[in-house]
């Protein structure tokens, strides 16, 4: 019985599995998306998010130890060099995981696994969504209400001023 046990297996071995995990990370850190199915893309979110945040922490022991889960010198490089740099103020949620439908062979469903600061296209979007604020009350109304009876106010005055 596996009660309790959270460790999604992906119908592997221990040893295939962490080499598949390890290889994964690598490609991720230094692709920063990549392409797998969905239950592939949770298990490598809860391996490399650990991770992502050592790598906040540059020193000799949190390199070493990436690199023991890692095994790729580059992406050990990249992680620390690039990437920890990048999510330096993020206080965790480093990953994004796109839904994109089902395989065609064997109808698994598939997804991107991306780190969430290198995506232009979402950055793009979402910095004219802050930008655009919609003032919500009746001050903006009360002011151009005030402004019309000022100027019709002003178009009396006129008119008793012309007719005398």
């Amino acid at each position: 019985m596996r009660h309790g046990d959270k460790l999604n297996n992906l119908g592997r071995k221990t040893a295939h599995r962490k080499a598949m995990l390890a290889n994964m990370a690598s490609s991720l850190i230094l692709h920063k998306r990549i392409a797998t199915t969905i239950a592939k893309a949770k298990a490598l979110r809860i391996y490399v998010e650990p991770l992502l945040t050592k790598s906040k922490d540059d020193s000799t022991h949190s390199r070493r130890t990436v690199f023991a889960y890692l095994g790729n010198k580059e992406a050990v490089d990249m992680l620390f060099k690039e990437v920890s740099t990048k999510i330096a103020d993020r206080p965790g949620g480093y990953t994004r995981i796109l839904k994109t439908g089902a395989r065609l062979g064997d109808n698994a469903d598939m997804c991107f696994i991306e780190l969430v600061d290198y995506n232009e296209n979402m950055l793009a979007a979402k910095a004219p969504a802050k930008a655009k604020t919609a003032r919500r009350g009746g001050k903006k109304k009360s002011t151009d209400a005030a402004t019309k009876t000022v100027e019709k106010s002003e178009e009396s005055t006129d008119d008793s001023s012309k007719s005398e």
